[in-house]
């Protein structure tokens, strides 16, 4: 006897209209800018960036557990794929804060003109 076939339309759809709540909701952000969370700095960063940046990070998640089926493997594979990914992240919001805010302070104190 083979194993019966499971239908997952309920979750795909589900894990779906999750990802493009979060999509909707960034773009929206993205249009609108809202003051309050724009002209707020926490950590050398806006807090409209650190919001993307999070909603970024939780469409990944669910975009590696659901689409690429990480849910059902065993906790090792889980974690060799999600740790270099974490540390990765964290990496990159690294680079950001200090890059970025070099980049600024240079062209804010310099006489070269911001062209872009």
């Amino acid at each position: 006897m083979g194993h019966a076939h499971e239908s997952n339309t309920k979750r795909i759809w589900m894990v779906f209209g999750l990802l493009s709540l979060v999509t909707i909701v960034e773009v929206y952000l993205g249009i609108e800018k809202p003051h309050s969370l724009y002209m707020t700095n926490l950590l050398s960063m806006n807090l409209l960036n650190w919001i993307f940046i999070i909603l970024t990070v939780v469409k990944a998640y669910y975009i590696m557990w659901a689409f690429m089926h990480l849910e059902g493997e065993k906790s090792n594979l889980r974690w060799s794929i999600v740790g270099p990914l974490v540390f990765l992240i964290l990496y990159l919001v690294f680079i950001l804060l200090v890059e970025g805010n070099y980049v600024f302070d240079v062209f804010k104190t310099s006489h070269y003109k911001w062209i872009f």
